[in-house]
């Protein structure tokens, strides 16, 4: 698939402003790929302006489709979120059933992959909006990643810890238990040094609120998960 290589990927909202120099130094930074998505917010206008802007650069741009009316064409890739920790059927099958259902025709299905989300951080927008369950402990965690991975063979399973940085550990335990799915991480990536840690312990590495808050720090991400061992 697509995202196989990825070590490094930038997020960036639709929903959030970043200038034009901002843009040109993500997109020219040595980033895997530009992932753009977000939880709230988002439009298929707002999308198209950012996919364009994007596309003025050679970086790989992906995009996450939270909602039928959001898939813009002209992505090299989509992903389809899964919650599996939701607490409501709808954020990990309801939702993906009915979309199938009215545009299953239209999914270009060579450059589309299911995306298996657990949430970890109970104050982040996306936990609020899924009603997720984001007190597991570690063994509910393993739970729901082989789900993912060996019942379901969803190709990415994604920690997704939005702004706060996670438990390392448990991330190495995640991605040690995987037979075929790539561990994407995300969430508080906004120093070097923390990128690092995560890119030894994760396949990929998302860096998002970092771009907006502090530009310079986010930027010096791509060198240190590029330089990083990749877990084994």
């Amino acid at each position: 698939m697509f995202f196989r290589t990825w070590r490094h990927v930038f997020k960036l909202d639709p929903d959030r402003a970043i200038d034009d120099r901002t843009l040109e130094r993500v997109c020219r930074s040595g980033t895997d790929a530009v992932l753009v998505g977000g939880s709230s917010g988002v439009t298929y206008g707002k999308t198209v302006e950012l996919l364009a802007r994007v596309r003025r650069f050679e970086v790989p741009c992906a995009l996450e489709v939270t909602d039928p009316s959001l898939a813009v064409p002209g992505f090299d890739g989509y992903f389809i979120p899964m919650v599996l920790n939701a607490g409501h059927r709808d954020w990990w099958i309801g939702r993906h059933a009915d979309a199938l259902r009215r545009f299953g025709r239209l999914v270009p299905w060579d450059i589309t992959a299911g995306e298996a989300y657990i949430v970890l951080n109970g104050d982040s927008a996306v936990a609020r909006v899924t009603g997720a369950d984001t007190g597991l402990d570690a063994d509910g965690v393993a739970a729901y990643c082989q789900l993912a991975d060996r019942l379901w063979r969803v190709p990415v399973v994604y920690l997704e810890y939005s702004g706060v940085f996670g438990d390392m550990e448990l991330v190495r335990r995640v991605r040690g238990m995987l037979s075929q799915a790539r561990l994407f991480y995300g969430g508080g990536v906004r120093s070097a040094q923390q990128a690092r840690e995560a890119a030894q312990a994760a396949d990929t590495v998302v860096v998002g609120n970092a771009l907006y808050d502090d530009p310079d720090a986010a930027l010096a991400t791509v060198e240190a998960v590029k330089g990083a061992k990749p877990p084994v």
